[in-house]
């Protein structure tokens, strides 16, 4: 039960840092190089240390789903 209400609780967490990031593209365009101009440019600080949680929160949720998916197996 415990590991179910931390993967809600990750999982919320991880919507919102996703949702802070700043778009870099405007869509099909950037992937043929129309929008390379804007994405070039160097980061803040606090846009890589947004990224940074990012991905530790990811991990975070990752871990939790695979402890998840063993307690599940062997119960």
């Amino acid at each position: 039960m415990g590991f179910s209400i931390a993967l809600l609780v990750v999982s919320a967490l991880l919507m919102l840092l996703v949702l802070m990031h700043k778009g870099k593209g405007g869509g099909l365009s950037d992937m043929f190089g129309g929008g390379m101009q804007s994405s070039v440019g160097g980061s803040s600080v606090a846009e890589r240390n947004l990224d940074r949680i990012t991905v530790v929160v990811a991990l975070v949720w990752t871990a939790v789903i695979v402890v998840l998916g063993l307690l599940m197996k062997f119960n």
